[in-house]
């Protein structure tokens, strides 16, 4: 079912005036004239997402997809294979060749490997944070969490910098019958159920709040219940529901409403639209995909909801986040990618083959549909794991140096930036951090990252204070 979680007060935007051009903007047009900037420049690079766009990748997506695995993949066997290492340290498995001369990625990447010249690598991401929560907070919104190194952080001032779904939603709002972010097939959480923070709209408030699926698409019997009228409701009757519902609220509007009820009005309209739309209902209709389809993708939870998010963004979703979280049968020492015990052998059965299968279909699928070259897809998760394997086999907390993958969108195939050392355990050259792969993602959907977005007082903020990776960026 769909939650849509009311956590923070709504969001107030910045004074604009009437040409758009904010307050803060204005006042500083007397120092940018001996600059060379004069006021129709400025009025034009205030409208004009292109004006100064560094190359043809700026604005070339028109959607993303997020695939966000929980508990930190290795670099080792994914990315940043390390052969020429102790054994204790490159793993059990062997580099395979790719798609590109050079670029060697983990054997159990079997398709993955195949599509690498669409693939740009990030080797050297780093946030020097070993907590699931905080890292994970700093790579979803692409701002530090305080402190670092925070387990079961949760929400909350200072912590509260909106994901970047949120920020999108804002920027870009919805369409006439879907939201403009969505995150599926749950939220990300720690032992205890604790969810991470960084998921939400944080400060920008209720109105760009992704929506949360809670779901498993997989299942013989899966269904959106919003996106279905009750029985008992005919459409004749739930359009005389509405007209009723648009009758009260404009009674409402002669009092003064506060915005809790606004915000709650705006809710209503929103799901009356979903339960009415064509368009919604079709979206979510993974059962009309041919059987060849689903089981390219995988018939698992992260396999279909995959899928899924290809044909919410194929819908008009600006962009959706699939979080790979813990399955069924998950023991506590080992869930999702957090392998700190019997890593080669999860690697090997429960994790790699579903995920290689799940990726490498979604940008096949995406290609033969003409989407790929405006849709980007970013391949991510909290932090990577230790060079030396543990006494149970397993790989431990390592957030100074992993991986990272983007596609399509904008982004140049083939590309590799950043190297770790020899042992996988430190950024060699190339490094970046979060904010530089948030920055590459706005970058990519039209959005520079000093683009201004306003706190519930107003002040203005940047959606980003990395820089966007330029090697990875297409020309």
């Amino acid at each position: 079912m769909f939650s849509i979680l009311e956590r923070n007060p709504a969001s107030h935007r910045g004074v604009r005036l009437c040409d758009g051009v904010n307050r803060r903007e204005m006042l500083r047009v007397g120092g940018l004239g001996a600059c060379g900037l004069t006021m129709p420049s400025l009025l034009k690079a205030a409208t004009d997402p292109s004006v100064g766009s560094p190359n043809g990748s700026f604005g070339r997506a028109k959607r993303c997809i997020v695939l966000f695995l929980l508990g930190g993949p290795p670099q080792h066997e994914t990315w940043d294979p390390k052969p020429d290492a102790p054994a204790e340290i490159r793993g059990d498995f062997a580099p395979i060749e790719s798609a590109v001369p050079g670029l060697h990625v983990g054997e159990l990447m079997p398709r993955t490997a195949k599509l690498t010249d669409r693939i740009a690598v990030l080797r050297a991401v780093s946030t020097a944070d070993n907590a699931h929560s905080s890292s994970g907070y700093w790579m979803l919104t692409g701002y530090p969490h305080a402190p670092k190194n925070k387990e079961n952080a949760l929400h909350g001032p200072p912590n509260d910098w909106p994901c970047v779904g949120a920020v999108v939603r804002h920027l870009r709002g919805d369409t006439a019958s879907l939201p403009g972010a969505v995150r599926l097939p749950e939220e990300i959480w720690n032992t205890g159920r604790i969810v991470w923070p960084g998921q939400d709209a944080g400060w920008l408030g209720h109105s760009a709040e992704p929506w949360l699926l809670d779901c498993d698409p997989n299942k013989p019997d899966f269904q959106v219940p919003d996106l279905s009228l009750p029985s008992d409701i005919p459409a004749m009757r739930f359009g005389r529901r509405r007209s009723l519902l648009a009758t009260v609220n404009r009674h409402l509007d002669a009092v003064n409403r506060d915005q809790a009820v606004e915000r709650w009005n705006g809710l209503q309209h929103k799901a009356f639209d979903l339960l009415s739309s064509s368009n919604a209902r079709r979206a979510f209709d993974i059962q009309s995909e041919p059987d060849t389809v689903r089981e390219r993708y995988g018939r698992n939870r992260f396999g279909q909801s995959v899928l899924l998010a290809r044909r919410l963004v194929e819908a008009g979703v600006s962009l959706v986040q699939v979080n790979w979280t813990r399955w069924e049968e998950d023991q506590a020492v080992a869930p999702a990618w957090d392998n700190h015990a019997d890593n080669s052998k999860r690697l090997k059965t429960v994790l790699m083959p579903p995920m290689d299968l799940a990726y490498s279909a979604l940008l096949e699928d995406l290609e033969q549909r003409g989407m790929l070259e405006d849709t980007l897809v970013v391949w991510i998760g909290e932090f990577g794991r230790t060079p030396k394997i543990n006494a149970r086999g397993g790989r431990d907390h390592w957030g100074h140096v992993f991986s990272a993958a983007l596609a399509g969108g904008g982004v140049r195939g083939g590309a590799v930036c950043g190297a770790s050392d020899s042992q996988g355990a430190y950024p060699a050259s190339g490094r970046v951090e979060p904010q530089d792969i948030t920055a590459t993602i706005f970058h990519c959907l039209g959005y520079r990252p000093g683009t201004e977005i306003y706190d519930q007082l107003g002040r203005p903020m940047v959606i980003s204070k990395g820089e966007p990776i330029s090697k990875i960026l297409g020309s």
